[in-house]
């Protein structure tokens, strides 16, 4: 056994929404690093360029801005990642929102804003860029790596009732999608994250010390944990792994029960 490469991206292409900030900034940087050519997308523009021109020092990292929560968006970047590549070797659905707000007062704006970005853009954005997919897929095994979150599989005390919903979903979702793309060579998996440090967690961002009282590890997840767990299911390490979501946690939805 030759495991020299097992974790290798070397001449992969990957692209990754929600890219240029938090978690998305995260994996891009790891791929890079295992020699990837990442592309990555956001809504606005200015950063994800700023982003892209920051982790280029590592590697080939080309801005896409896209708003992907609209199907119109989704194609847009379809269009844009289609005119520079044939191929897609690694896709991460990662873009995605939250909405906070009591129960008698949750407004359906906050319910469609979070369930279009965190659950209807993944399964849209796979199927426009199949083709690519299925084009990497006659070489290796083409992946496709959905974020959702252990709020998606344990109850968080804060209000957040679509995106525990959208993110239980999007759980599912990859089991489903999974079966019916893996016999083309396609592996569709997921990753669960705990607390980690951004705009959408500035409580971990802002409080990291406090809410590390409340996960077992002790700590909140640093860059290299969430870039490890994207590599190795987008590496051949992960070519085995089939509809399975990876907690990233620390240990808080033992804890939670």
């Amino acid at each position: 056994m030759n495991t020299n490469d097992l974790f290798s991206l070397q001449g992969r292409v990957a692209l990754i929404t929600g890219g240029s900030r938090g978690i998305g900034r995260m994996i891009a940087a790891g791929f890079l690093a295992q020699g990837a050519k990442v592309y990555i997308s956001s809504r606005k523009a200015a950063d994800c360029d700023a982003t892209a021109k920051e982790l280029s020092a590592h590697g080939v990292c080309i801005s896409l801005p896209a708003n992907v929560s609209t199907l119109e968006g989704a194609k847009g970047l379809v269009d844009a990642y289609m005119a520079r590549e044939k191929s897609l070797d690694i896709l991460v659905n990662n873009a995605g929102a939250a909405w906070g707000e009591a129960f008698d007062t949750f407004p359906e704006s906050g319910w469609d804003k979070v369930v279009d970005l965190n659950l209807k853009a993944p399964f849209f954005l796979t199927q426009a860029l199949i083709g690519p997919l299925r084009e990497a897929a006659k070489a290796r095994v083409a992946k496709v790596i959905n974020i959702a979150s252990i709020d998606g599989i344990s109850v968080n005390p804060q209000e957040t009732y679509s995106y525990a919903a959208s993110k239980a979903g999007l759980i599912q979702l990859t089991r489903r999608m999974a079966l019916r793309l893996a016999p083309e060579n396609i592996a569709v998996s997921a990753i669960a994250p705990g607390a980690f440090a951004s705009d959408m967690n500035r409580v971990a961002r802002d409080h990291g010390d406090e809410v590390a009282k409340r996960i077992p590890a002790g700590r909140i997840g640093c860059d290299e944990d969430m870039a490890g767990a994207a590599i190795y299911l987008a590496s051949r390490a992960g070519d085995y792994v089939v509809g399975s979501t990876l907690t990233v946690d620390g240990g808080v939805t033992h804890a939670r029960g």
